[in-house]
């Protein structure tokens, strides 16, 4: 996904920057930089890999060179960020949270008008170059940032360093969240309220869909008011949002929480224990144990300090044994027990068949397993969660194949919970990942937890209920 951060300050912002910047590591393992600006030395940037380390231990050596009231730092699972120009607009600095799904269509744009494509890698199309390019085109940064909404088929959120502020500019449809935090020395504007606190920042409000506001030391600006209709993506309070992360005023843990108990009482599976899966699994964990009434128990432990997020590598054997490091199985609290372990979700599957086989091999009687969320069965257009390049890559659709003969064959009837298509996909997935049983939360569970209006969350990759943002479907409200 990714996560950006930027503050400005009437003093030197280069710590908060940095450690502001750093908790939105969860959010990306690929690529992380860091932009400045000082009235004396200008604009100061630096990009670096994550793929091989940490975000502190990359940029903490460079900090002395950084100088500045004002910056934006970004996490990033796709492009190398920011980017810099020099323009009509003046100079300026941008980072982007988006997953363009037309970049070459834009870019053909782009060049047939004697543009240029300058930040290449690996022979992909930079996305946040092109929507530096694209906000470039605009009689000023509002008419730019509302060129990227119409022409991006996606989601793009992005923060715009110029040389008197910060324009921070959600999404159109507020897929992805941007929060606004207040110190008496200035702002700061993040992915993630987690990066607020203990930098001194109080959360004072979220930015709305398609709103755009230009930050100052000393005030906020709304340079173009929220738009009416909201589709902020549900698989922030499942699996990627930082537990203690609040998106739209709501925590996750307590929808994970909320969710999980909700599990534990409709289920009747007789059980010893409930674990969950670490990190983003013992939210509903705790949740289901309360609800359920039986006592919740660490028989899986993650090994926190050098591991991070397994699913993110793009080779398949990388990725399991990632996540074979990482988790850490206690024999003492497995044998001889029937156990409900609780998972985020599961995507392809594979690791999730190799921790069932190793709780077996630990002792456990049984094995149940109930995931957070409904099935995936439609991949995500608008946010990149995971790794996937193919429908196919996901468990659900391999198993619709093999029923249907099409991969593409009924979706809305394997997605409709307790429909017969349903019950055959969910008792297939259990027996290919040898658990002794498999529950999917129900969607309207999962809403329920959140507290927000259906039409208002982005469930797309379970029902396939979302759409792409479209010209005059979205007007300002009044």
């Amino acid at each position: 996904m990714g996560g950006f951060f930027g503050n400005i300050e009437v003093k030197d912002c280069v710590n908060d920057l940095f450690y502001g910047t750093d908790y939105n590591s969860h959010l990306g393992t690929k690529r992380a930089g860091l932009v400045t600006f000082d009235k004396e030395k200008g604009f100061t940037r630096s990009i670096h890999s994550l793929e091989r380390d940490y975000f502190r231990s990359r940029f903490e050596s460079e900090l002395e060179k950084f100088a500045g009231k004002s910056g934006i730092g970004v996490i990033s699972d796709t492009d190398p960020q920011p980017i810099l120009i020099n323009s009509h607009l003046g100079r300026f600095a941008v980072v982007t949270v988006a997953k363009i799904n037309n970049t070459r269509e834009i870019a053909e744009e782009l060049l047939a008008k004697r543009m240029h494509l300058s930040e290449m890698s690996a022979n992909n199309i930079n996305q946040t170059e092109l929507v530096a390019l694209i906000i470039n085109m605009g009689d000023t940064f509002t008419d730019g940032i509302n060129k990227v909404y119409k022409k991006v088929k996606g989601s793009c959120s992005m923060l715009i360093l110029t040389e008197d502020g910060i324009i921070a500019a959600r999404d159109a449809l507020g897929r992805t969240p941007i929060v606004i935090g207040k110190k008496a020395e200035g702002y700061a504007v993040t992915s993630e309220t987690t990066s607020l606190p203990n930098l001194d920042f109080k959360p004072i409000r979220d930015i709305g869909p398609g709103e755009i506001v230009k930050i100052k030391a000393d005030g906020i600006e709304v340079l173009q008011k929220p738009f009416n209709k909201c589709q902020i993506c549900s698989f922030l309070w499942v699996y990627y949002g930082f537990p203690a992360s609040d998106y739209e005023g709501i925590n996750t843990e307590y929808v994970r929480e909320t969710a999980g108990k909700v599990m534990g009482e409709e289920d009747d599976t007789e059980a010893d224990c409930v674990c969950g899966v670490p990190d983003s699994g013992v939210g509903t964990a705790l949740g289901y144990a309360e609800g359920h009434k039986i006592p919740y128990k660490r028989a899986v432990l993650k090994y926190t300090p050098t591991w991070p997020r397994s699913f993110t590598p793009g080779n398949q054997s990388r990725r399991n044994l990632v996540a074979k490091m990482k988790l850490i199985p206690n024999e003492a609290l497995l044998k001889d027990q029937r156990v409900v372990f609780c998972d985020d979700s599961i995507v392809r599957g594979t690791q999730l068949r190799d921790n069932v086989r190793t709780f077996f091999e630990y002792g456990a009687k049984e094995v149940h397993a109930r995931i957070s969320c409904p099935p995936l069965v439609y991949s995500c257009p608008f946010i990149g969660f995971t790794a996937s390049k193919s429908d196919l890559e996901l468990i659900t659709r391999r198993i619709i194949q093999d029923f249907e003969g099409n991969a593409n064959s009924k979706l809305d009837l394997y997605a409709t919970t307790d429909s017969p298509q349903y019950k055959h996909m969910v008792e297939e997935i259990g027996r290919r990942l040898g658990l002794t049983s498999v529950k999917f939360n129900k969607i309207e569970t999962l809403v329920k937890a959140i507290g927000m209006p259906k039409e208002r969350i982005c469930t797309h990759c379970f029902d396939g209920s979302s759409y792409f943002y479209a010209e005059n479907e979205n007007d300002n409200k009044d």
